[in-house]
């Protein structure tokens, strides 16, 4: 196995439903929430693509950690 595929591996440990990604290579889809994931099926509603199954074996995605509110705010009241 090279690292390559250990890396996709570790990246299909850390999606779970409800985990923000972004498929690498179609940006134009914009971010994704996971859906589901059975064993490499990961089922991700993207913004501009829609519901969509990937496979893992294929497709890495990125997961999103830097979201900020939809109005820019950072949520902290005053």
């Amino acid at each position: 196995m090279g690292p390559q595929e250990l890396w996709a591996g570790y990246a299909m440990t850390l999606l779970a439903p409800g985990t923000f990604v972004r498929h690498p290579d179609k940006p134009e889809w914009g971010l994704g929430q996971v859906q589901s994931v059975i064993g490499e099926r990961v089922t991700v509603n993207f913004e501009n693509a829609g519901k969509l199954l990937i496979d893992g074996r294929v497709v890495s995605l990125e997961p999103v950690t830097d979201l900020a509110p939809p109005d820019g705010h950072s949520g902290n009241r005053k």
